[in-house]
C-alpha cells in the first residue's frame, strides 16, 4: 500500500447512499492512494467547494451518477490527517453506478455487517460502521 500522506489540514467529504438496507461501496482502483481498499464514494474538497459540491463532483468522477447530499451524519479526522465530513445522500432509484477505472475497481452494495467483514476496509470506514451498528449514528 502507498504511504499515507503526512499533510494535515486537508478536507474531504464522503456520502452514504442506502438501498434496501444496503450501502453503496466502492473498491478503489490500483492506481490511487490505498489501492484496492473498500470505502464509501467521496474524496478531497477542492478550492472553495462546499462539502456538498465535493460529494456531487466525486460521485460524477468516480461512478458517473448524480447524487443529492441530504444531511451531515458524522465528522472525523482520518489516519491520513484529513478532516472528513460524512453525509447521507440520495441516489435516484434508477441510477446505475458505473466505475471510472482510473479511480474505482468495482462497485458493491453491502449491509454494515457485510462491509465490516471486508479485510481491506479503510479504518475510518470501519469506525463509522461500528458507530452505526451501535446506534450512535443514525442513517
Amino acid at each position: 500500500m502507498e504511504e499515507i500522506p503526512d499533510d494535515p489540514g486537508r478536507r474531504g467529504a464522503v456520502a452514504v447512499c442506502m438501498r434496501d438496507a444496503r450501502m453503496l461501496v466502492i473498491r478503489r482502483s490500483r492506481s490511487v492512494v490505498a489501492p484496492l481498499t473498500y470505502c464509501f464514494p467521496g474524496g478531497g474538497i477542492e478550492g472553495d467547494e462546499t462539502e456538498q459540491e465535493a460529494i456531487i463532483r466525486e460521485f460524477r468522477e468516480e461512478i458517473a451518477v448524480e447524487v443529492r447530499p441530504v444531511r451531515p451524519i458524522w465528522r472525523c479526522v482520518t489516519d491520513w490527517k484529513v478532516e472528513l465530513a460524512w453525509w447521507l445522500a440520495d441516489l435516484p432509484p434508477d441510477a446505475v453506478p458505473v466505475a471510472n477505472p482510473a479511480e474505482v475497481e468495482s462497485i458493491h452494495w453491502y449491509t454494515p455487517a457485510e462491509m465490516l467483514r471486508l479485510p481491506d476496509l479503510l479504518p475510518s470506514n470501519r469506525e463509522f460502521l461500528e458507530l452505526v451498528l451501535r446506534g450512535e449514528i443514525e442513517l
